[in-house]
C-alpha cells in the first residue's frame, strides 16, 4: 500500500486532524528530544484504537504506544512507523462510590483531583507524577510510598492482536517497574481504582505535602524523562550518581541534575547521542566506584545503534 493510500486510511479512522506526517518528537515527549516519526496518531476511543493497530499490523507498519511521552528518549533519527498517542483524547475519568475509573490517557495528577473531590483516599501519592494512567499502570509507578498496585481493582487492555481483555489485580503480575501487561505488550485502554474513604483535609494535606518535595528536590523547571535509571536493590541511583562525583556532569546539553542526581535534563538543545553518551558515562562510572550496574529506567525508542 502507498504511503498516500496508508494516511487516507488513517484520517479515514480518526479523522485528518488527528493525523500528523513527519512530526517531530519533540513536540510530544517531556524530554523534548527525538527526531521524527513516519505518523502520530491521536485515536479518540477504543474502537479507532483497534482500527489503527489492524492497518499496522496489515500494512507491517511497525508502531509505539505512548502517553504524554513522560519516560521515552526517542532517537535522533526519530521513528519510521506509526506512534499511537493515547492521551487527551481518550482521558475520560468518573467515579461511583469508592470506585473510580480512567481512560488511559487521563494523567495521574487528574484522577488524584478527582479522588481528592470525592473524599477518596489512596492515590495522594500520583498527584504531580508526570505521566498518564496508561503508562503508570504497564509500569507500575509509584512515588513516596506508593503503587499503583496498591490501588488497582481491574484494567481493561488490548492485546496485539486487538481483542480487548479484562485483567483482574490478581492476575496483573506488579512488580517494581513491571507488570504483565508490559511482558505482554498490551495496549492500556482504561483502569478502575478501588480506594477507601478519607477525610478531605488530610486528603488535600497529602497532596500538598508532596507537591512540595517535588518541586524542592526535583528538577521541574528543566524538560527530562523523570527519573533516569531505576532503583537498585538496597540502594538510591540518585545516591549512587552523586557519590561518584557525577552531579552536574553534562555531555552536550544533556546534564545530571545538580539538584536531583538521579535526573538526566535537557539544558536546552540536548540530543538524544548527548543523554545516551552521558548514561553511559554514568553507568560506568558508578559501576566502578560502587560496583552496581545501574539499568535505565526511561524507555529507548528509534534506532539507537548510531547514538552509542
Amino acid at each position: 500500500m502507498k504511503t498516500d493510500t496508508i494516511y487516507n486510511h488513517f484520517c479515514e479512522c480518526i479523522g485528518s486532524q488527528n493525523v500528523l506526517r513527519n512530526e517531530s518528537m519533540k513536540n510530544h515527549t517531556t524530554f523534548r528530544i527525538g527526531g521524527e516519526v513516519k505518523y502520530f496518531l491521536q485515536p479518540q476511543d477504543i474502537t479507532s484504537v483497534q482500527a489503527l493497530l489492524r492497518i499496522c499490523t496489515d500494512e507491517k507498519i511497525p508502531f509505539h504506544i505512548i502517553g504524554n511521552g513522560s519516560n521515552i528518549l526517542v532517537s535522533d533519527d526519530g521513528f519510521a512507523g506509526a506512534i499511537i498517542q493515547i492521551y487527551k483524547n481518550m482521558s475520560e475519568v468518573t467515579h461511583t462510590e469508592e470506585m473510580i475509573k480512567a481512560q488511559a490517557g487521563a494523567s495521574l495528577t487528574q484522577i488524584a483531583n478527582v479522588a481528592a473531590k470525592a473524599n477518596l483516599t489512596g492515590l495522594e501519592f500520583a498527584a504531580g507524577i508526570p505521566g498518564t494512567v496508561g503508562g503508570a499502570v504497564v509500569m507500575n509507578a509509584g512515588a513516596y510510598g506508593g503503587e499503583m498496585k496498591d490501588v488497582l481493582d481491574q484494567v481493561v487492555v488490548l492485546s496485539q492482536a486487538g481483542e480487548t481483555i479484562t485483567l483482574a489485580k490478581e492476575e496483573l503480575e506488579m512488580g517494581y517497574r513491571t507488570s504483565i501487561i508490559k511482558k505482554k505488550k498490551y495496549i492500556v485502554l482504561e483502569t478502575v481504582f478501588a480506594l477507601k474513604r478519607g477525610d478531605e483535609t488530610m486528603i488535600h494535606d497529602k497532596m500538598e505535602e508532596l507537591k512540595e518535595q517535588r518541586v524542592s528536590k526535583q528538577p521541574l523547571e528543566f524538560p527530562s524523562a523523570g527519573s533516569t535509571f531505576k532503583r537498585p536493590e538496597g540502594h538510591f541511583a540518585g545516591k549512587l550518581i552523586m557519590e561518584a562525583g557525577l552531579r552536574g556532569f553534562s555531555v552536550g546539553d544533556a546534564q545530571v541534575s545538580e539538584k536531583h542526581c538521579g535526573f538526566v535534563i535537557n539544558k536546552g538543545n540536548a540530543t538524544a547521542a548527548d543523554v545516551i553518551k552521558l548514561m553511559q558515562c554514568v553507568k560506568e562510572k558508578v559501576q566502578e566506584q560502587s560496583g552496581i550496574e545501574l539499568e535505565p529506567e526511561v524507555q529507548m525508542l528509534g534506532d539507537f545503534k548510531g547514538e552509542e
